[in-house]
C-alpha cells in the first residue's frame, strides 16, 4: 500500500468531519461510521490486483448503466431539485448512479485498451464515453457529465491515444452537440440561470450575498488558523455538501484549506509515480498499461471532481453541484472515491512488484 495515499485520504476525511461537525453536530453519528466503512473498503480493494478489476470492469460499467437507464424511469430528485432525476431510493439508502458510474467507465476502458489496444479503437472508446456521458447528461447533470466526458478524455491520453485523434474527436463531438444544446437548455432553463446569475452576481447588493459569497464570508471569517467548529455561523445552502470547503476554512481556517489542497496533491503525486514507473517495465504487459490507466483515471476522478468543486466555491465557476470529493457529506460519492483511492493502492503494489531487480551492473545501483 501508499502510505503517502493514506495519509491523503485520512487528512481528507478528518477535514471532512471537521466541516460536517461545523454545519451540524448530530450528522457527525451518521457521516463518521460511514467515513469509517469507506476506509475500509479503500483497504479491501487495495488487497485486489489490478487484474481483478480490469476483469470486472465490463460487468461494472453494465451494471452502472443499468442503474443510469433505471433513474429516468424510477429515480428521485430532491426537495431542492424536484425537476431532476438523479438518485435511486432504496429504502434504507439513496444511492447517485452517476457517482459509481465514473468508477465504472475507469475500469471499461482501461479493460478495453488493456485488451485491445489503441491502434484504431478510438470510435469503440467514444462509443462507450458518449453512451455514458449522455445518461448522466439527460438526467440532467451538466456538472457531472462534464466531469465524466472529460474523465474519458483523459483515459485515452493515458492509454495511449495520439493528441491528434483525441482533438478530432473532441471537435466532431462538438460540432453535432451544437444543434443538442439548444434543446437542452431549452428543457432546462435552469442552466441559463446559474450561468447569468453567475455572471450578474454582485451587481444587486440589495439583495444581499448569494451562496457563493456567504461562503467567501466563512472563508475569511476563519483566518489563519479557524474559529473551531463552534464557532457562530449563517446558515446557507450546500454548507455540508457542494461548499463544505467554506464550512472548513471556517473550522479550521487557512491551515485546513492548505491540508485538503496538500492531500489532493498527494493522489495527484501517487498516481503519477504509478504511470512513472510503469513505463520502466520491460515488457509491458496488459496488466501493467491497464494497472496505469486504472491509477490515472482514479486520480483524475477525484482530483478534476476537487478542481470543479473549488473553483465553485471562489467563485470562477457557476455552481455545479459536484461534491468535494472524500469530504461532503453524502454517502455515493464518499464510497465511490475510497474505491477509487483503493484502485491506485493495487496500482501502485502491482506496478512496483513488476519491476526488475537492480543489479550492480546497473548505474542506478548505489
Amino acid at each position: 500500500m501508499s502510505v503517502q495515499l493514506l495519509i491523503a485520504q485520512v487528512l481528507l476525511i478528518s477535514m471532512g468531519l471537521l466541516g460536517v461537525a461545523a454545519v451540524d453536530p448530530a450528522k457527525i453519528f451518521d457521516h463518521g461510521p460511514k467515513a469509517l466503512l469507506a476506509l475500509g473498503l479503500t483497504l479491501l480493494a487495495a488487497r485486489l490486483r489490478p487484474r481483478a478489476f480490469l476483469q470486472l470492469g465490463p460487468w461494472v460499467w453494465g451494471v452502472t448503466l443499468v442503474m443510469l437507464v433505471l433513474v429516468h424511469f424510477i429515480g428521485v430528485g430532491t426537495a431542492e431539485s424536484s425537476g431532476t432525476r438523479r438518485w435511486l431510493d432504496f429504502g434504507v439508502i439513496r444511492f447517485q448512479p452517476s457517482e459509481m458510474a465514473k468508477l465504472g467507465l475507469v475500469m471499461m476502458l482501461a479493460s478495453f485498451f488493456a485488451r485491445r489496444g489503441v491502434q484504431n479503437k478510438l470510435i469503440s472508446a467514444t462509443g462507450m464515453i458518449v453512451l455514458t456521458t449522455g445518461l448522466v447528461f439527460w438526467e440532467p447533470d451538466l456538472g457531472s457529465s462534464v466531469l465524466m466526458f472529460s474523465l474519458g478524455i483523459i483515459l485515452m491520453y493515458a492509454a495511449g491515444v495520439r493528441i491528434s485523434n483525441i482533438s478530432g474527436f473532441m471537435l466532431a463531438l462538438g460540432l453535432l452537440a451544437i444543434p443538442v444544446a439548444g434543446i437542452y437548455v431549452e428543457r432546462n432553463p435552469y442552466i441559463m440561470e446559474r450561468l447569468t446569475g453567475h455572471q450578474n452576481r454582485g451587481e444587486d447588493p440589495t439583495q444581499g450575498l448569494d451562496q457563493i459569497g456567504l461562503a467567501h464570508r466563512d472563508l475569511r471569517m476563519g483566518g489563519i488558523i479557524g474559529q473551531g467548529p463552534d464557532g457562530p455561523r449563517y446558515e446557507y445552502f450546500g454548507e455540508h455538501t457542494d461548499m463544505i470547503v467554506a464550512s472548513v476554512g471556517f473550522s479550521s481556517g487557512l491551515l485546513g484549506v492548505t491540508i485538503l489542497l496538500f492531500a489532493y496533491w498527494l493522489i495527484v503525486a501517487t498516481a503519477l509515480d504509478v504511470a512513472h514507473l510503469a513505463s520502466r517495465v520491460r515488457p509491458m504487459t496488459p496488466e501493467i498499461h491497464g494497472a496505469s490507466v486504472l491509477a490515472i483515471g482514479a486520480m483524475f476522478m477525484i482530483v478534476g471532481q476537487a478542481f470543479v468543486n473549488l473553483c465553485v466555491a471562489a467563485g470562477i465557476f457557476p455552481v455545479t453541484g459536484v461534491p468535494l470529493p472524500l469530504v461532503s457529506y453524502g454517502f455515493s460519492s464518499l464510497l465511490t472515491m475510497s474505491l477509487a483511492l483503493g484502485v491506485i493502492h493495487s496500482a501502485m503494489r502491482e506496478v512496483r512488484r513488476a519491476l526488475p531487480e537492480p543489479s550492480e551492473t546497473d548505474p542506478r545501483w548505489p
